[in-house]
Parts: structure tokens; C-alpha cells; sequence
């Protein structure tokens, strides 16, 4: 049988596939996406989106509590964690079906199954049906990462979770361990700490929240411990030992090991690239520590092949996956696309208070030998955070003092994860402190302190 001919092969459909599908689909070549799973990947049915839901539900529930504040009464409060994850998965399905609708309407051929690459600008894909096979001469690697588990401490979806198993939770833990405080174990923490789990988080770093600002990580680690959360920090779980209906887990810390009982634990140590099965090596395909090495346009270094997103290695972010997509697709087509730039892309964590950042923190621009001015605004100088009952936060900015370059931004508070991207706006038209301070930002708002830390940063601030 003959291979069905395509322009571009797009393996995998999370937010970078799909995406890059689509815009090569709109540039005018013709294009076929594989996806064994789920159209949206991880993203869309396990990851950003239906955490987000159930983040939500707790959110609401925590000010639910907060009612009398606000000269509200709330009384006999309480929750249905099944309700909580039916609406969460309800708005996965719903995410699910609006990419396959895309798919459709921008002509683009959706294949649902298992692929490989057999020889050069081949695809063999496994379906239900059989085996079909694609060529082209250009095949986009968007098969994204898993997540990663630690010997001794693998999850069996009862007592030890994953993301996936947290995100439809078997029971309600009583007593939860979150082993990791990256994004995701925050996330997780955050919503099962304001549903009432006594919850611990162990991070093997001297912080949690590692790759965020030093000050942030500091502010947000008093901010769970109000909550009630225990941290332990320069800690790591040595083994669990399983029994019915509880773990022990064996935590070291400071040199001793003590044991403490939980009757669930999320494992949340990171990912690894999904790169097995594919037949890269064979194709000559560089993988180094699970992912494919890539130049900064995503090319694989063997023609015609590209890698994009979470396989492509850090920041493991959907809306990096997003932007390579589109990148890849119009270098196909014979465009000049720019570089996605690593330090430009924001990161945002949904636990509460919400943590967002982009560029360069004070320590890193620091290393870099650069002479800087930091700006910090406090959200109790701002009447839209004070009227909002959030007057917990900072906003930080971080300047190069000779240039006024916007280095890095780095926020704590409500609703950060929306306000993070007017530095990134920023960042992106090269604005200077010069600029930010002539802009005028509309009041009462929470982004008027985002104005307030770069006039801090230069001695000018008005409010503190």
C-alpha cells in the first residue's frame, strides 16, 4: 500500500502539536497529526487545564470562609470533592473536542494512534484498524513528558499518586505528603491543603519553588506555613513503606531520618521526554537525559526532523510548546521566524497566594557580573488589592542600572498570573524603566503596582 503524502508529519497533539498543525495548515501545507491519547494532550485533559478547574473550586471555598469579611454570611460550608472533579474533567472533555473541531475546520488530517519513524520522512502509525503509513519531508517531534518517578517511591495510583491520579484522587487524603515544590506539587498542595488535608511538602533544594526569585520563594513559604501547611526544606524521601490505607514514608533531613505516616502521597520530581518507541536513534537523533537535543529553531541536527515543547527539554511550559509549534511551521514554509528566547517566556504556579515571574532573578543577575536596580511594591499599598481583601503580595522588578534594561519581573499575590505578561509585553519591545514609568496605568487596579515597583527600582516610587 502506498504511504499517504503529506508536507508536514506533526507527532503528538498537546499544545505544541496541534498548534504547529494549525499554522502550518494555514501557511498552505498540507499536514497529518498523530496523537495516541488524547487531542490536547497532557495540557488539556491532565495538566494546565483541569488543574486550573480544581484550583478554582478551592479558591472558592477558601473565600467562602473569608464571607464575614465582606459583611456576607456563609453558613454550613462544605464540599463534594466527586462535583469538584466532574467539573474539572467536564471542562477537559469540553477543551478536548474544541481542538478536534480545529483540526477540522483548518483541513488538517488527524490520525488517532501509536507512531514511529521506520526510515527517513517516513511515519508508521498503529491504529485500531491496523498499521498506515505517512511520508514527508518534514516531521515535527511533539510527543511531550511524563511524569518522572523515583525508585522505591513509584506510584500505584492508591496510596502514591501522580498528577493524573491527584487530578481524579481515589479518596480524600486526611493526611498528605507532597514530594517535590515545583509548579505542580505546589498546585496540588495548595488545593488539597484548603480542603482541609494536613499536608507536607518535602523539597530536596535549600527552597521550595527553586527556580523562582529567593524573596518570592521566602514570601510564599510563610504564606503556606499561615495556611497551615508543613515545609521541609533541604529534605528527601528515602522509601515508603506500603500498607493498607497508609504510607510510611522515611524523610531525611538534617542528617536523621524520622518516619511519619500519611494516607496519600504525590510524587511531583520533575518529568521525562517521552522519546521511547519512536525510533529516533536509529534515525540519528540526538537524546541526552530523555529529551532531544535541538539548535534554538528546534531543528533535531538530522534534516527534516524537528523537536518542540516538553521533549525539547526546560521550561516545560504548554505556551513555550505553543509558540515552537508556530516557529517550526513557518520555517517549513519557508519564513524567517525568530528564536523563542528561553528567559523571555513567563512561568505562573496557581496555588495560593499565585506566583508568576519572567527573565533573569536578582540572584541570577547577579552571577552575571550586571549592575542592577530592584524595584519592590507591596500589594498593601495598592487600594484595588486592599478592596479586593488580597493586601498580601509584592511585585519586584529587576533593572540593569546602566541601560534600564527590564531584566526579570517577579510577582506574589492575586491574580499575578495576569498581570505577569505586561512585563512580558515589556521585555519583548525592549521597553526601558524610562518607558514603563511614562505609561499610564488605569486606577483602581491591581497593575498600578507593576508601575509602582519600576519607579522603586529608580527612587521615584509615590505609594510606601
Amino acid at each position: 500500500m502506498a504511504a499517504k503524502s503529506f508536507d508536514m508529519i506533526v507527532i503528538g497533539a498537546g499544545p505544541g502539536g496541534y498548534v504547529a498543525a494549525i499554522r502550518g495548515a494555514q501557511l498552505g501545507l498540507k499536514v497529518a497529526v498523530v496523537e495516541r491519547e488524547h487531542m490536547g494532550g497532557i495540557c488539556l485533559n491532565w495538566g494546565c487545564i483541569p488543574t486550573k478547574a480544581m484550583l478554582r473550586s478551592s479558591e472558592v471555598f477558601h473565600l467562602m470562609h473569608r464571607a464575614k469579611e465582606f459583611g456576607l454570611k456563609a453558613e454550613g460550608l462544605g464540599y463534594d470533592l466527586e462535583a469538584v472533579v466532574k467539573r474539572s474533567r467536564a471542562i477537559a472533555k469540553q477543551l478536548n473536542s474544541g481542538v478536534g473541531h480545529l483540526l477540522k475546520k483548518n483541513k488538517v488530517t488527524a490520525i488517532m494512534g501509536e507512531a514511529s519513524l521506520p526510515a527517513k520522512g517516513r511515519v508508521s502509525v498503529k491504529t485500531d484498524k491496523g498499521t498506515e503509513e505517512l511520508e514527508a519531508k518534514h516531521i515535527v517531534l511533539a510527543t511531550g513528558a511524563r511524569a518522572r518517578e523515583l525508585p522505591g517511591l513509584e506510584a500505584d495510583g492508591e496510596l502514591v499518586w501522580t498528577y493524573k491520579h491527584a487530578l481524579v484522587p481515589p479518596h480524600m487524603p486526611k493526611k498528605l505528603l507532597v514530594i517535590g515544590s515545583g509548579a505542580i506539587g505546589i498546585e496540588f498542595a495548595s488545593f488539597y491543603n484548603t480542603l482541609g488535608a494536613e499536608t507536607t511538602v518535602v523539597e530536596v533544594m535549600d527552597r521550595i519553588l527553586p527556580v523562582e526569585d529567593a524573596e518570592i520563594s521566602g514570601m510564599a513559604k510563610k504564606a503556606f506555613q499561615k495556611q497551615g501547611m508543613t515545609i521541609m526544606e533541604k529534605a528527601a524521601v528515602k522509601k515508603l513503606d506500603r500498607a493498607k490505607g497508609k504510607v510510611t514514608a522515611h524523610i531525611e533531613s538534617g542528617g536523621k531520618t524520622e518516619k511519619q505516616d500519611f494516607d496519600a502521597v504525590i510524587s511531583a520530581v520533575g518529568i521525562v521526554g517521552n522519546t521511547e518507541g519512536l525510533g529516533l536513534e536509529e534515525q540519528g537523533v540526538k537524546v541526552e537525559r530523555s529529551h532531544v537535543v535541538t539548535d534554538p529553531l528546534c531543528r533535531t541536527g538530522v534534516g527534516g526532523i524537528y523537536a518542540i515543547g516538553d521533549l525539547a527539554g526546560a521550561p516545560w511550559l504548554a505556551h513555550k510548546a505553543s509558540h515552537e509549534g508556530v516557529m517550526v511551521a513557518e520555517l517549513i514554509a519557508g519564513e524567517k521566524p525568530h528564536p523563542v528566547s528561553p528567559d523571555s517566556i513567563a512561568g505562573c504556579t496557581y496555588c495560593q497566594p499565585q506566583i508568576a515571574s519572567v527573565g533573569l532573578t536578582e540572584a541570577q543577575a547577579k552571577e552575571k557580573g550586571l549592575d542592577i536596580r530592584v524595584g519592590r511594591f507591596p500589594f498593601i499599598g495598592n487600594g484595588k488589592a486592599i478592596a479586593l481583601g488580597e493586601p498580601e503580595g509584592m511585585i519586584k522588578t529587576v533593572f540593569d542600572a546602566r541601560t534600564g534594561e527590564l531584566l526579570g519581573a517577579h510577582m506574589i499575590g492575586a491574580e499575578v498570573t495576569e498581570l505577569i505578561q505586561g512585563y512580558v509585553v515589556g521585555r519583548q519591545l525592549e521597553t526601558t524603566e524610562e518607558d514603563l514609568m511614562q505609561a499610564v496605568f488605569p486606577h483602581p487596579t491591581l497593575s498600578e503596582m507593576m508601575h509602582e515597583s519600576v519607579l522603586d527600582a529608580f527612587d521615584r516610587v509615590i505609594h510606601i
